[in-house]
């Protein structure tokens, strides 16, 4: 993990409003926007909005950087994400969806810093290409 100034980007996608209880139930809306959305080596996967905590409701945002003078289209919403500090954690390779939940783990036990609840996002680049050989980066908000 590393320490970084990031964000200053808005995030064009679509949205749903989810929990973590939510999702691990097996009837989140997190894994039917991935299957909604083609394949792009350049996603975006936003949390923002939370309600107070990782135990509460967020907007989840799946989408890609805004472009100058975009806007969002029909069923789509445009979501800022703010500048600022952000602890970085980058997972371990493998298939996706499982480095994906054991990053977030780590987070959910990060003790060194303190997350400020306002946007955190996930980088699915050029290392996500293969999904059963995945790198993703996590940028998680920190006061």
């Amino acid at each position: 993990m590393k320490i970084v100034e990031a964000g200053g980007f808005a995030v064009v996608g679509r949205a749903a409003r989810t929990s973590n209880a939510k999702e691990m139930s097996g009837q989140g809306a997190i894994p039917k926007l991935w299957m909604s959305m083609p394949p792009d080596r350049g996603r975006i996967a936003l949390y923002a909005e939370y309600e107070s905590d990782e135990h509460d409701a967020y907007t989840f945002v799946l989408g890609s950087k805004a472009g100058q003078g975009l806007s969002a289209g029909a069923g789509m919403v445009m979501k800022k994400v703010p500048r600022g500090r952000y602890a970085v954690f980058t997972s371990e390779q493998g298939p996706i969806r499982k480095v994906v939940v054991e990053t977030w783990m780590k987070i959910w036990a990060m003790t060194e810093y303190e997350r400020n609840f306002v946007a955190d996002y996930e980088v699915h680049d050029e290392r996500t290409a293969d999904p059963d050989n995945a790198i993703v980066d996590i940028y998680v908000g920190v006061k």
